[in-house]
């Protein structure tokens, strides 16, 4: 007998028909926990809604959001009406949600609230009490699943930034029964390490449940009384755990956890080499500055030298015996101009001048005839001349002013 051979869509396709014909699953109503909510970019809401033993994926449409009467978070109690069918692309079936009423929050995420609560209370978020990331480690620890996209990434992320700085893994159950006491073994076997300067603790996205071993409070407790600087890096960005508010830094992924311990090896390298510049310029600066002092140095010492001090003493009695000798000229030259001036005075006044003119002088023998009541007629007078003396009598005496004479 020949058997019937279906293609996969035939398969989905008919599923979804017993779906479409079965009236329970139609109209429905379901009561459960939100988790792993995320509101994607065209509008439409996915989340998974959960209980004790069971989960089902839903999806509100863009154009259903307006029957939603709370916001859809993690952990939050609703009551979500809709029909249940099957995506055939995928081959899985969901919750396509029409209508959601709140119901409160949910008993994890009630859980979660308080252990944050406590622990707050209790100086486990304090700034005060965390420690620095350093800037270039040597060895980073790493406390994750072996097998999860988490280590890839930061692996890759490593070999990207810096391929010098070692990783040290420690795998861990990240998520289940015993994923809390494994990742406490890990911090600690890695804090017991000398040679880890950081150490990085984290997983992938998830719902609530997945990342609860993240939010136990032995991990808390354990990071928060290690000695080596720990990033919590757990979930997406949108994810929150206790090991985030304990942990020294959070980190929104564990890609963006390596980034955030491992220093880049090309900016470190710009940062040495503007480094360098800057100190060569410092050295030359300073080199030149003394090398103008001791040049400085040396023209004072010459300056000071005993042969220059000689020299500009020997300079100083030349330039004192230049100036006596210019102020003994200009002495002698203006007692010259004297003597010259005085010598054309007594010249203008000499009597043998005076008789070179034709002048002559004339006297008694006992005295000079100034006017002619020094003389008498008869009486003997003495004519000198420039060039000669005579001796005459005088015979008449008249009376009258030079020049007056008929």
């Amino acid at each position: 007998m020949k058997k019937n051979i279906f293609s996969v869509s035939q398969v989905n396709a008919y599923i979804k028909k017993i779906f479409i014909n079965d009236y329970v699953v139609n109209d429905i109503w379901i009561k459960g926990e939100v988790s792993n909510c995320k509101i994607h970019s065209s509008g439409h809401i996915y989340f998974t809604l959960k209980d004790h033993n069971s989960a089902i994926s839903c999806v509100v449409f863009k154009n259903y959001r307006d029957f939603v009467d709370c916001d859809l978070v993690d952990g939050i109690n609703i009551t979500a009406r809709g029909y249940v069918s099957v995506y055939e692309r995928a081959g899985t079936y969901q919750l396509y949600v029409q209508q959601i009423k709140s119901d409160g929050i949910g008993e994890l995420y009630k859980k979660f609230e308080k252990l944050k609560q406590d622990l707050e209370a209790e100086g486990y978020f304090l700034e005060k009490n965390k420690k620095n990331i350093p800037r270039y480690p040597r060895k980073v620890g790493i406390v994750t699943s072996d097998t999860g996209a988490a280590i890839r990434d930061m692996i890759n992320v490593s070999r990207r930034r810096n391929p010098y700085i070692s990783l040290l893994l420690y795998p861990s159950l990240v998520q289940g029964d015993g994923a809390a006491s494994n990742i406490v073994k890990g911090i600690k076997h890695l804090d017991s390490l000398e040679d880890v300067d950081v150490i990085i603790i984290g997983r992938g996205g998830g719902s609530i449940e997945d990342l609860w071993a993240f939010n136990e409070k032995d991990v808390a407790k354990c990071i928060y009384e290690a000695n080596t600087p720990i990033i919590s890096a757990v979930g997406h960005e949108t994810d929150f755990t206790i090991a985030d508010f304990v942990a020294d830094l959070r980190a929104p992924t564990p890609s963006a956890g390596a980034e955030l311990a491992i220093p880049s090896f090309h900016e470190t390298q710009d940062l040495l080499d503007k480094y360098d510049y800057k100190l060569n310029n410092i050295l030359n600066r300073k080199i030149d500055y003394y090398r103008k002092s001791i040049e400085l140095n040396k023209i004072k010492l010459d300056f000071n030298s005993p042969g220059i001090r000689a020299e500009k003493e020997r300079q100083y009695i030349s330039d004192l015996e230049d100036k006596l000798y210019r102020h003994m000229t200009d002495i002698i030259n203006m007692h010259k101009n004297k003597l010259n001036i005085i010598n054309e005075k007594i010249n203008a006044l000499s009597p043998v001048n005076n008789l070179e003119k034709g002048y002559s002088y004339v006297s008694t023998s006992s005295k000079q005839v100034r006017s002619i009541d020094d003389i008498n007629i008869g009486q003997t007078v003495y004519v000198q001349l420039h060039d000669g003396k005579i001796e005459t009598v005088v015979k008449d005496i008249s009376n009258g002013k030079w020049g007056s004479y008929e």
